[in-house]
This record gives structure tokens, C-alpha cells and sequence, in this order.
């Protein structure tokens, strides 16, 4: 790899840390933040590219949501023992860190409790917004999402459209700002690649991709690496930024 971007969910915690590792090793970090958002009949992930993690308002938000994450962790164990699934928080918190914790980290504890067999029966029995113990997040609009980033100097991309099953949302975003889609992913068939290719080409937007690595056991089949883009896509967005800062 020559570049790689770190987007993780609701933290700039690790940017630093990775900055400084990427220039030991001549690697370029993009520094990145991803924010879970929803509209009422979808939940929507909108990326930051070469955000400035040092944002007043940025650090604001970033702390209600994380203090939400922490509440949530705690509904979710109580659904879970109202079900006869007895799990302690501590054990989840001590597998996330305090800070972003999420269903994965419920998964994952589950999973080493012998309470389920992996991350699939965990969401699908408890986890998934189907499940019976599945609890809302914090409420954030894309709208809202790429305010902030935009405000933070970076760069809104549209994570992964084809999870999301709501291409219409698309003009309204663009009109709220949005820059970029991310037309590669590491699932994706090759006619969706062509199709948000196609439709980042009709409304003018960068074109990203992202392997959505979540970390060596995550209960993911993707590995950090597996998934890669041709250089120029990286240098377009580069020179978005570069151009936002001169303006």
C-alpha cells in the first residue's frame, strides 16, 4: 500500500497515533472520521476525508455521541436480560474501549461468553434493528454530518450506497454539499461499481472506495490490505483539499 485512510466510527482518537506510525513506515494516512446517520427509512454513513481532528465543534459532537454509544451499551445488555442473556457491561467496555462502543463489541463478548457460536447469530438473534435487542443511536442527519465535516475542512463522501438502499437521497445530499461516493467496496458486484460510478460521473463527485476493515476479529472476511484503488482516485481527492484550503 502507498496510502490509507483511517475512518473510524465516531472517534479521531487513533489519527495521531497513525500518522506518526504511516511516516515511519513511508505510508500516508488520510485522516478520516465516519458518522452513522439516518433518514427515516435508512440509515446512512457519511465519511470525512482530511478532516482537521482538532475541531472545537468537530471534539463537541463527537463527545455527545460517544457518551450516547456508553448509554446504549447498557439498554442493550438490560434487552439482553430481559431475554435470559446475562452479560455484563464491564465486559463489553472492556473490549471497545470507553469511548465507541457498538453492537460489534456486544458481538464480540457474546461470542467469547459461549453465548452464541459468532457475530452472525449474535445479530441475528439480538443485534440487527430487527432483533429484539436492538437499541436506536444517537440521531444524526447525513445533513447535519456533512455540515460538520465540511466545517472541519474535510471532504463528505457517501460511505458505501449500496448498503444503504436509498440512491434517491443522492441530489438532496449533493445540494447539502456532499463532495464524494464511494463507488468501491470491497463486497460490491462489479454492476455496482459501474452503477455508482456512473452516478458519481452524472452528479459530479469524487469517486472513493473502502475495504470497511474493522480490525484483525471483528467477525469481518475482510482483511486490512485485500482491498486496494488505483492512485488517481486518491489524488483527486487530495487535490479537493488542497483546494478547499487555498479557498
Amino acid at each position: 500500500m502507498t496510502a490509507i485512510a483511517l475512518t473510524d466510527h465516531d472517534t479521531v482518537d487513533g489519527i495521531e497515533a497513525a500518522v506518526r506510525r504511516g511516516a515511519e513506515k513511508r505510508l500516508e494516512v488520510v485522516p478520516g472520521i465516519e458518522f452513522t446517520t439516518e433518514r427515516p427509512a435508512a440509515e446512512i454513513h457519511i465519511l470525512g476525508y482530511y478532516i482537521e481532528h482538532r475541531n472545537p465543534r468537530l471534539l463537541g459532537t463527537l463527545e455527545k455521541i460517544q457518551q450516547d454509544r456508553v448509554a446504549r451499551i447498557y439498554k442493550i445488555v438490560g434487552k439482553l436480560k430481559e431475554l435470559n442473556v446475562v452479560l455484563d457491561p464491564e465486559e463489553v467496555l472492556a473490549l471497545s474501549g470507553r469511548k465507541v462502543p457498538g453492537r460489534p463489541h456486544v458481538a464480540r463478548a457474546l461470542v467469547k461468553k459461549g453465548l452464541v457460536a459468532d457475530f452472525k447469530e449474535a445479530f441475528n438473534r439480538y443485534l440487527d434493528d430487527r432483533s429484539p435487542a436492538y437499541v436506536p443511536h444517537f440521531k444524526l442527519s447525513p445533513e447535519d454530518a456533512i455540515a460538520l465535516i465540511t466545517e472541519a475542512g474535510g471532504i463528505p463522501v457517501f460511505a458505501h450506497p449500496g448498503t444503504s438502499c436509498c440512491d434517491d437521497v443522492l441530489p438532496g445530499l449533493v445540494k447539502s454539499g456532499l463532495r464524494g461516493l464511494e463507488a468501491f467496496y470491497a463486497t460490491y458486484r462489479p454492476d455496482q461499481v459501474k452503477r455508482y460510478l456512473d452516478l458519481a460521473q452524472k452528479y459530479g463527485l469524487l469517486v472513493t472506495g473502502g475495504s470497511d476493515f474493522h480490525g484483525l476479529d471483528s467477525g469481518r472476511e475482510v482483511k486490512l490490505g485485500e482491498f486496494s484503488l488505483p492512485d488517481e482516485y486518491l489524488g483527486a481527492l487530495k487535490d479537493e483539499h488542497l483546494r478547499g484550503n487555498k479557498s
